[in-house]
């Protein structure tokens, strides 16, 4: 059954970069696959989807309309300038969680002394985004904007993921294993806002992505 209505969906992807020197960074690790999966089941079902995405080497699907960003404050803003037209945002990217607390310019030279990095943690996107939904008045007509974090916790730990759908106030958290990494496959819990858990699976992203656009459908969409 298909939703009642189109919904457009803003979608972070990917990782960012957090620059030490003009040629050395940190980063995550994030393919980009699981929010092309996403991407893909969206349009399939007739939404309008929206990617603001880390550098990745994905091709993203080409009905959905592609921002590129490189660092997390990037990201950030180009999500916030895509947000007031968004019905909803699935926050599947990785951001850089810190970054240095300044870049060098040019190139670092190489020390035998090694190098010590001074860390500060960079903003965190999707609680910014939910903070900035919530604050907002809807056009009329319309809903508020909804938000769906994802989650990657070690043994996908349920307690760290309700921690953290209640401090970004998001309305629903998927948490997902470490395995899911580098993976075609991942296995993944869905929780809500009052941390009960409504929803598993496992497969391929491709399967579970489909799967999650028609949870979303269900739960915020209906």
């Amino acid at each position: 059954m298909r939703p009642s209505a189109m919904a457009r969906i803003l979608l972070t992807a990917g990782p960012t970069r957090a620059y030490i020197d003009a040629v050395r960074f940190i980063t995550n690790a994030s393919s980009g696959r699981m929010a092309r999966a996403l991407a893909q089941a969206l349009l399939a079902r007739g939404h309008r989807v929206t990617i603001v995405s880390g550098p990745v080497a994905v091709r993203y699907p080409p009905g959905a309309r592609v921002i590129p960003v490189t660092t997390t404050g990037e990201m950030l803003e180009a999500a916030l300038a895509e947000l007031p037209a968004a019905d909803g945002v699935i926050a599947a990217a990785a951001p850089c969680d810190f970054e240095p607390v300044r870049r060098a310019t040019g190139k670092i030279p190489r020390s035998g002394d090694g190098l010590t990095l001074a860390l500060v943690p960079t903003v965190d996107v999707i609680a910014t985004l939910a903070a900035r939904a919530r604050s907002a008045r809807p056009a009329k007509g319309r809903r508020p904007t909804w938000c769906v974090a994802f989650a990657l916790e070690p043994g996908a730990d349920a307690r760290r993921a309700c921690a953290k759908v209640t401090a970004k106030h998001c309305d629903l958290i998927v948490v997902n294993d470490l395995g899911a990494l580098e993976s075609a496959v991942t296995a993944v819990s869905v929780y809500d806002a009052a941390h009960e858990i409504v929803g598993v699976r496992r497969g391929t992203k491709a399967v579970v992505a489909a799967w999650l656009v028609r949870l979303v459908e269900r739960r915020l969409m209906g």
